[in-house]
């Protein structure tokens, strides 16, 4: 097993990704929008687990920036796909609601890593 499974972060992460992509199998989305949200979902649980083959910190943090950013914009296109009536507010609020823990975890490790 590798160490990075073992993180809570990363276990999170890889359910809010499961999750996306059972979600875009149940819509009839245009190409570009599925691709980048299959992309962005998966890039969030990537990113820790290429940030926690890194050595340095500095290197470790930059890819849970990335990892954060990613997640961002996750909540940014469902965010249209709401608006625009392809999924449910119940949907987008426990999607947003995965997002925001994802999110607050990993500005608490990008902090310590800047210390």
């Amino acid at each position: 097993m590798f160490p990075f499974e073992e993180l809570e972060i990363y276990k999170k992460s890889r359910s809010f990704n499961l999750r996306i992509r059972a979600l875009i199998k149940t819509l009839k989305l245009d190409y570009a929008t599925e691709n980048q949200l299959r992309r962005a979902s998966l890039s969030v649980q990537l990113n820790l687990a290429e940030g926690n083959g890194r050595f340095s910190k500095k290197d470790v943090r930059r890819f849970y920036v990335i990892s954060r950013s990613s997640i961002n914009e996750c909540v940014a296109v469902l965010d249209i796909l709401k608006e625009e009536g392809s999924i449910s507010l119940k949907t987008f609020k426990e999607l947003k609601s995965e997002a925001e823990v994802l999110s607050k975890i990993l500005f608490k490790l990008i902090k310590r890593l800047t210390d």
